[in-house]
C-alpha cells in the first residue's frame, strides 16, 4: 500500500467521506506539476482560473478558455473539480477602483455569478463551488478612505487598487441582521442556490490561522444564510500555516471542535488550501514540516465517520505559489516529494488499520 499514489489509497479504502486533492494552474496541466497532480489526485482545484478577475474583469469582457479547458480535462481524466470561483478579494482592478457604486458592483456580481453557474454548475465533474471567500478580516486594518477594520469583523474595501481588499462590501449591509451581513454574500448565495443543482456543494471559504473570533462569526453567518433560505453545504479553511502550527496551544483543539460543529450542523468541512511554510528556507526542517502536515491530516481523519472532510493542497511545487522561497508544498521544484507527502500517506494507512 505504501507504493500506491494517494488517490488509490483514498478510492480503495475510504467511502466518499474523505477527499484529498491539490490546486494546479491550467497553464501547468501538461508540465511537471500537472503530471504529479494527475498521478496522485483525482480531485483538483483550478487555482484562480475560475475567478471573476479572469473570467469577467469588466462589463464588456469575458474569458472562458481556461475554465472550459479545465472542464474538458476533468472529463478526460475522470477528475472531480472544486471551482475556486468565489466573490472575494481576488477581483479585477476595475472592481477595486474607489469610485465604484453599489449598483455597478451588484451588476458585476450578478453577471459573473449567474453566467458561471449556468455554464458550469451542471457539469458532472464539478462537485463543489466556493461561493464567497475571505469574508471576515483576519487582522486589524487601517484605511483612510473606507475606515478601519477589526479582526473578526467583515473584510471590506480599501483605498486604491493595489492592496488586498474586499470591495464588494460597498454594495451595502443587511442592517436588520444581528451580524450586519454584507449584501454581496446574500446575492452570491441567492444566485448559487438558484442555479446549482443539489449535487454540487456550495462552500464558504475563509483564510487565517483559525482564529476563534473569525469562526464564531462564521457560525452566525451560516445560520443567517440558511434562515434566508439559501443553501450552505460546507465550510472551507485556507490553511496557509507555518511549520509547528500544531504546537501552538489551542490550535488543534479548535480545529477538532469546529469540524464536529460542522458535522452536527450538516456541513462538510474542507481545508481548501493548504501549505505548511518553512519561511527561513531551512531544508533540515522538512521533517518538522511533515509533523505539521501529519497532525492536521490525522485531525481531519478522526471525523470521517461523522461527515465529509477534505484537504486540497495549494499548488504542487514551490514555484507554483507566490511564495516560492517558503517551501510550503509537498514537492520541491525538481518534483522531489518532501517527507510531508509520505507522512500524509502514512496517516491515511494508519487510519485504515486502526
Amino acid at each position: 500500500m505504501d507504493e500506491l499514489p494517494i488517490k488509490e489509497i483514498v478510492t480503495n479504502y475510504y467511502n466518499g467521506n474523505f477527499y484529498i486533492g491539490t490546486a494546479n494552474h491550467g497553464k501547468l496541466i501538461d508540465e511537471l506539476s500537472g503530471r504529479i497532480a494527475a498521478r496522485e489526485f483525482d480531485y483538483m482545484t483550478p487555482a484562480n482560473d475560475f475567478k471573476q478577475s479572469y473570467i469577467h474583469p469588466t462589463y464588456d469582457s469575458w474569458r472562458w478558455e481556461l475554465p472550459d479547458n479545465w472542464i474538458t480535462y476533468a472529463k478526460d481524466k475522470k477528475i472531480r473539480l472544486r471551482l475556486h470561483s468565489p466573490i472575494s478579494p481576488q477581483c479585477s482592478k476595475w472592481v477595486k477602483e474607489d469610485n465604484r457604486t453599489p449598483e455597478e458592483l451588484t451588476r458585476m456580481l450578478e453577471e459573473y455569478m449567474t453566467q458561471l453557474c449556468i455554464r458550469y454548475a451542471n457539469q458532472p465533474n464539478v462537485q463543489w463551488i466556493d461561493v464567497v471567500n475571505e469574508t471576515i478580516a483576519k487582522e486589524n486594518v487601517k484605511d483612510p478612505v473606507f475606515g478601519d477594520q477589526k479582526r473578526g469583523e467583515w473584510f471590506g474595501a480599501r483605498q486604491g487598487t493595489s492592496l488586498w481588499e474586499n470591495p464588494w462590501t460597498i454594495i451595502g449591509f443587511d442592517e436588520e441582521s444581528e451580524i450586519r451581513t454584507p449584501l454581496y454574500i446574500n446575492k452570491a448565495f441567492e444566485i448559487a442556490t438558484q442555479y446549482a443543482p443539489s449535487g454540487v456543494k456550495l462552500i464558504i471559504n475563509q483564510h487565517g490561522n483559525f482564529e476563534e473570533v473569525v469562526w464564531e462569526r462564521m457560525k452566525k453567518l451560516v445560520s443567517y444564510l440558511r434562515e434566508k433560505g439559501y443553501r450552505v453545504d460546507g465550510l472551507g479553511w485556507q490553511a496557509h500555516i507555518d511549520t509547528g502550527w500544531e504546537k501552538i496551544p489551542g490550535n488543534v483543539e479548535r480545529l477538532d471542535k469546529f469540524i464536529s460543529w460542522c458535522h452536527q450542523h450538516s456541513l462538510e468541512f474542507h481545508i481548501t488550501e493548504m501549505n505548511v511554510w518553512i519561511k527561513d528556507g531551512d531544508t533540515t526542517r522538512e521533517t518538522e514540516q511533515a509533523e505539521t502536515y501529519g497532525k492536521v491530516t490525522s485531525t481531519l481523519l478522526k471525523h470521517v465517520h461523522e461527515g465529509v472532510v477534505g484537504i486540497s493542497f495549494w499548488n504542487v511545487r514551490d514555484e507554483d505559489t507566490p511564495n516560492e522561497k517558503w517551501m510550503g508544498c509537498l514537492w520541491d521544484n525538481a518534483g522531489r516529494a518532501r517527507p510531508g507527502y509520505e507522512r500524509i500517506k502514512q496517516e491515511l494507512i494508519n487510519h485504515i488499520t486502526q
